[in-house]
């Protein structure tokens, strides 16, 4: 064998072997550094110095990568390696991995995953208190007759000792919760009973289970409130409309109810709800809002809630016009305020909503059909109805169909100082919309004969509007006249001035202006002994 020969086989050699020893340092976590020896005779080792120098001759250097299969680790010189060496280019991938990753994101990793394992057993765990809790408790949940205060004593001390009794070790924090969250679905309505409560909140609209708004001074705002999932708002829904005798299901996926304060609920269901259960609640003060808040609140002014509190009085048939969210239902209630003591009242809604302090009141309320799709009372059925009740005053919350021809024809009928709302863009445009809903009832009636009979029967158009800032004013206070043809003439009394624009704030400057227009049903106002001073009138600026 000649001496290259030799030389290239101890070089192969002594590689190999290097490379076991580091990786078996790498695998202990210590370096290890090894010198070459080859073990050759005398004569060879002299051959090889080159090789084991401190400085290799360049020559040497690179044969040894380039005849070595690819695992073999090429030959580093012991002068050249600067202990201790680094683990990268001898340790296995698998054994990296851990020291690959920052330290932080395993933290935060670490942390996520407990979370996501926290939130799993908290959510089982409630499920599991509610369900026990449905177990003792029972139908003493919804027994009529118990009192609120006894049945949320029951609901409290059960859950107590559910939770006492769960294995799961709970810390305070997290029983806190538990408890609200459990007592809140079965005796208030689940997520959203702290939406409820917030005297800010003016209506709540939950778009599906995980998405919830609120409005709260005319503006719409997203809030971090959210339903377990669909069927945990199905059973809110189903508790809401349950209380009232209504139900909500795959036959009839939508209802309109209410809460016991008289706050307005609408719910939409799949099928015709696509992205999941739609609710609806626009909440009502427990403490109805008075003509003088809705002064400070700058809906009307003083002069015009004079001149409406007269108009009441005076036995005029009244509209309250708006769009949906205007704040109609709210002026109706305030303009009911207005009725004398000793007038009997009968007051129509398809949801009881209105909230009448007078002592002699009669409220009823339309029924949806049943199961088999019978024993539906619409609005107009009542309407007909309170005609044999001998009322002094029908007040409708809604006219919204064929109602509107039975409602006229009560308005015409001896029953003066009737009062309704209706839906529309502006005073004009209310009675282009009672013209449409009495066309529905089905009466082959021409048109100059359904515009002479509202001309006769309706006085004034009180409409009102939801401006950009949020705010609810009344815009218009409009005479409905006569007949000039076949139009229905109208004369504006207070019309709102938009010309004073928005203050830094966004917020509307205008108000109530009159017009400096007397109205001709003054002289019928007298009939009934109510005089207005004719400087209600004057024109003088804003009112």
């Amino acid at each position: 064998m000649s001496l290259a020969d030799r030389l290239r086989a101890a070089q192969d050699a002594a590689a190999a072997e290097a490379a076991a020893a580091a990786a078996a340092a790498a695998v202990a976590g210590v370096p290890e550094v090894e010198t070459i020896d080859a073990g050759l005779p005398a004569a060879d080792a002299v051959e090889t110095v080159p090789v084991v120098d401190a400085a290799p001759p360049a020559p040497l250097a690179p044969p040894a990568p380039a005849v070595q299969p690819a695992p073999i680790v090429p030959v580093v010189p012991a002068a050249a390696v600067q202990p201790p060496l680094p683990p990268a280019p001898v340790a296995p991938s698998h054994r990296r991995a851990p020291e690959e990753t920052p330290g932080a994101e395993v933290a935060n990793l670490a942390t996520r995953r407990a979370a996501v394992g926290g939130a799993d057993k908290f959510a089982e765990l409630k499920a599991a208190v509610h369900s026990e809790m449905l177990k003792q408790l029972g139908p003493q949940l919804y027994e009529a007759d118990v009192p609120s205060e006894e049945l949320g004593a029951k609901v409290r001390a059960t859950l107590k000792d559910v939770l006492a009794a769960q294995d799961r070790p709970l810390s305070t924090a997290d029983r806190a919760q538990v408890t609200k969250e459990i007592t809140d679905d079965i005796l208030g309505y689940g997520p959203i009973e702290a939406l409820l409560a917030d005297p800010e909140v003016t209506e709540v609209m939950v778009n599906g289970p995980q998405m919830v708004f609120v409005e709260r001074a005319g503006k719409l705002t997203k809030t971090p409130v959210q339903f377990d999932d669909d069927q945990h708002l199905r059973r809110i829904i189903d508790k809401i409309v349950s209380r009232i005798g209504r139900r909500v299901d795959e036959s009839s996926p939508m209802v309109d109810a209410r809460l016991p304060d008289g706050s307005r609920v609408n719910a939409v269901i799949p099928p015709l709800a696509i992205d999941g259960s739609a609710l609806t609640i626009r909440k009502f003060a427990t403490d109805p809002f008075t003509v003088q808040d809705l002064i400070s609140f700058g809906s009307l002014s003083q002069r015009t809630a004079d001149f409406l509190e007269a108009c009441v009085r005076g036995k005029l048939n009244i509209i309250v016009s708006g769009s949906t969210g205007a704040g109609k239902t709210t002026t109706l209630n305030v303009l009911s305020s207005f009725i004398p003591n000793d007038e009997r009242i009968v007051t129509i809604e398809d949801a009881a909503e209105l909230q009448l302090k007078q002592e002699h009141v009669v409220r009823l309320e339309s029924r949806p059909p049943n199961i088999e799709g019978k024993g539906a009372i619409t609005i107009r059925d009542l309407v007909k109805n309170s005609l044999r009740m001998r009322p002094d005053r029908i007040v409708v919350g809604e006219v919204r169909d064929a109602s509107a021809l039975d409602m006229l024809q009560a308005m015409n009928t001896g029953h003066d100082g009737s009062i309704t709302t209706l839906h529309s863009n502006g005073p004009r445009d209310t009675l282009a919309r009672m013209e449409t809903l009495v066309l529905m009832a089905g009466m082959d009636l021409p048109i100059r004969a359904i515009r002479e009979q509202v001309a006769s029967a309706v006085d004034v158009i009180v409409h009102q509007a939801r401006l950009r800032d949020g705010s609810r004013r009344i815009t218009h206070v409009t005479e409905v006249e006569r007949m000039e043809g076949d139009i229905i003439t109208l004369q504006d009394i207070f019309v709102y001035d938009h010309s004073r624009g928005f203050d830094a704030d966004g917020k509307s400057l205008g108000g109530l202006r009159s017009t400096g227009l007397r109205p001709k049903f003054l002289e019928k106002m007298e009939h009934a002994n109510v005089r207005v001073d004719p400087l209600v009138f004057a024109r003088d600026g804003v009112a």
